[in-house]
This record gives C-alpha cells, sequence and structure tokens, in this order.
C-alpha cells in the first residue's frame, strides 16, 4: 500500500488492548435511524455498515437507553433489556464486518429525557418543565442499571462501550453545579459532585470485567456557573485511575448549544480542540477531540502538535464516508464538506424525522429514500 499522505491520521494506536488501525474515530451521532422504540431498522444497520466501510478505525454508535424513562427520543436505541441483544448484534457485526471496532454509547438522559416525569440529581428547571431530584435509592438503581446494559454491550459483541457523560445528560448533571443542588453526599462540593459518575464506571467495570470503557466528557458546558474546563481536567484524572480506555472530548449542552456566541464558535474549524488539548495534559489515556474538523490537513496539524490522539468525525463523515480514503491519498479538494451555514439534519432530528444531508449527492439520497421505507 502506498504512503499514506498524513502520516499521524494513519498511525496506528492502542487503547486499552484494542489495536485502531488509524487515528480516525466515528464520534457518535444521534440521527433518529432506529425503529419506533429504539428497534434496530434496515436503515440503521446500513448506515453503521455505510460508516465502517468508509475506512474509520472505530465507529461509536449513538447513545442507547439503559432504562426506557432515561431515553432523550422515541427512537434512541434499546440497550434496556436482554431482548434488545439480537439487534445489537447485528448492529455489531455489520461494523466489524467492514474491519472497524464497534463501540455502543450508553446513556440516562436524565432531565432531557423523553418521558413525562424526568429525573435529575436536583429539580432545576429546563425549558419549561422541572425534573423531579432523584433519590438515593433511585440512584442506586441507576448505577445498576449502567451496569446490566454495559453488559449486554459486551455480550452482543461490540469491542467496547461508551458511557455517555456529555451533552448535559445525566453523568454530566450530577458533575454540574448547575444542575447538581443536592445536600447529600452526591451534591455540594466537586468530590460529591463527580461521586455518581465515578460509581457508575466502577459497576460498569465490574460488570465486564476485561473490556473497554470510554467516556464521553463534557469539558466545558459554556454557560454561567456551569461545569468547566479545570473541573473537567480533575475530573479526567479521577476517571483515569478508575481504569477508563479513553476520553472523548466535547462541550456545550442543549442550554447553550443555541447562545449567540456558542453558535458562533460552533462554526469554527476545530472549535473543541482547545477543550480536548487540556484534557490531554491531565491524563496519559487516549483523548479523542471533535468539532467540525473538516479537513485531514487540519485534523494531521491536531494529532502532529499532541492537542489529541484520536479524531472524531460525526456529521464530517455522515456527509461524505469517502474522507478518511480520500484523506489517505492527499485529495482533500474531492471531499464533500459539512457546510457550518447549513443545520438542516438536527432542525429535522429535533422535529422527531430521521435526518437527511442536503450534500448528498443523488445516488446517496435515493439510497436513503429507499432506506427511509423500511422504518
Amino acid at each position: 500500500m502506498n504512503k499514506p499522505a498524513y502520516p499521524f491520521l494513519f498511525k496506528p494506536l492502542n487503547v486499552d488492548g484494542l489495536r485502531l488501525k488509524n487515528r480516525i474515530t466515528m464520534a457518535p451521532l444521534y440521527l433518529g435511524y432506529a425503529g419506533e422504540g429504539g428497534k434496530i431498522s434496515p436503515l440503521l444497520l446500513a448506515h453503521y455498515r455505510r460508516m465502517a466501510a468508509s475506512g474509520a478505525a472505530m465507529i461509536v454508535v449513538e447513545n442507547a437507553g439503559i432504562t426506557p424513562a432515561g431515553s432523550g427520543a422515541s427512537r434512541v436505541i434499546r440497550c434496556d433489556h436482554s431482548r434488545y441483544i439480537p439487534g445489537l448484534q447485528k448492529l455489531a457485526g455489520a461494523i466489524q464486518e467492514k474491519n472497524a471496532k464497534a463501540a455502543l454509547q450508553i446513556n440516562h438522559a436524565g432531565r432531557f429525557a423523553h418521558t413525562s416525569e424526568p429525573v435529575a440529581p436536583s429539580a432545576v428547571e429546563t425549558f419549561g418543565r422541572t425534573p423531579r431530584a432523584l433519590t438515593q435509592k433511585e440512584i442506586l438503581t441507576i448505577e445498576k442499571q449502567y451496569a446490566a446494559a454495559a453488559k449486554r454491550v459486551k455480550e452482543a459483541g461490540f469491542d467496547l462501550v461508551e458511557l455517555h457523560g456529555g451533552t448535559g445528560y445525566l453523568l454530566a448533571q450530577f458533575a454540574s453545579p448547575h444542575t447538581n443542588r443536592r445536600g447529600d453526599f452526591y451534591g455540594g462540593s466537586f468530590d460529591n459532585r463527580i461521586r455518581f459518575p465515578l460509581e457508575v464506571l466502577r459497576r460498569v467495570k465490574d460488570a465486564v470485567g476485561d473490556f473497554p470503557v470510554g467516556y464521553r466528557l463534557l469539558a466545558d458546558e459554556w454557560l454561567p456557573g456551569g461545569f468547566d474546563l479545570e473541573e473537567a481536567a480533575a475530573l479526567s484524572r479521577a476517571l483515569e485511575e478508575d481504569g477508563i480506555a479513553y476520553l472523548s472530548v466535547m462541550g456545550g449542552t442543549y442550554e447553550s448549544f443555541f447562545l449567540p456566541d456558542v453558535v458562533a464558535m460552533s462554526k469554527k474549524p476545530g472549535y473543541m480542540v482547545p477543550l480536548a488539548r487540556r484534557i490531554k495534559k491531565a491524563v496519559k489515556v487516549p483523548v479523542i477531540t471533535a468539532g467540525r474538523i473538516s479537513t485531514p490537513a487540519r485534523a494531521e496539524g491536531i494529532l502532529k502538535n499532541k492537542e489529541a490522539d484520536l479524531i472524531g468525525l460525526a456529521r464530517v463523515l455522515w456527509v461524505d464516508p469517502r474522507w478518511p480514503k480520500l484523506a489517505r491519498q492527499g485529495l482533500d479538494r474531492s471531499i464533500r464538506k459539512c457546510s457550518p451555514k447549513c443545520n438542516a439534519c438536527m432542525e429535522m432530528v429535533m422535529k422527531g424525522k430521521p435526518a437527511v444531508c442536503p450534500r448528498w449527492d443523488k445516488e446517496t439520497r435515493r439510497w436513503h429514500r429507499d432506506m427511509l421505507a423500511g422504518l
């Protein structure tokens, strides 16, 4: 095989015993492709088979709910019962048959859950809804649900599992002083606020044994009085001490994503790289960075400058799955770009519809239209 145009980008890496063939990963991206009730649909399988065929080393499947009460939408993948394992096995196999490592992200949406009575660390109002504060007994139950879900991920044949501690979901809600105002030993001080995420990690690792567990890390809420980068660095060190395999770094929550300053920032290439750079200085485990890294040249520079160890592509890879293969050949100009002015996919998902990209070619649009018939 010819020497790659970007040697850092195509250098293998070992992550907790797993050999990744290059530094390209697919970051979790919810597109509403599962069937109603979280079933593994033909469209979902075809989508992830397509993503894995791109040449990326690791595909991290979008969040799967650990309990029905914790799902963020009706089309969120389910991982809360053994009856979902056969479908998950098909999903893992669809990725692995294309020579990519398969990861499944598990999650509890907390106060952002698609339910009539959302729960959270504290009763803090958001978007006109006030969640109910969890009891200590309920916290213990949710920890066990995380562990049981992770065990199902392993049984389904995935190569690793990722805990969703980003986007302002439940793990992040406990860590944040903005959303955690408890007066017991799960709230107040920093050590108390990170108790729940660490307990979840320990329970998960006890349940899955010698099986890699990654963590999607909210490094900065980008909210006044919220969880910030220095607290995230301290949490990262604690997660590393407890055996986390890697940290996938992101910024922002649903409360901050649409703030004018954050919207403007999110249109800039590599806008979350500074967060990953800070976390990488705090830990030795691999760090994944994401956030509009649209060109191979930018990705190569991030790795070369040791700002991160792995590149996470989400919408970038979805818009053009040829990205890794074109990058290897140095054909950057041939890559179909995700426009920072376009938010069509997000708008469709927010309306409960499966996402479509306006920049797709006719063949891809036809493929997608045909697959939609199976939903």
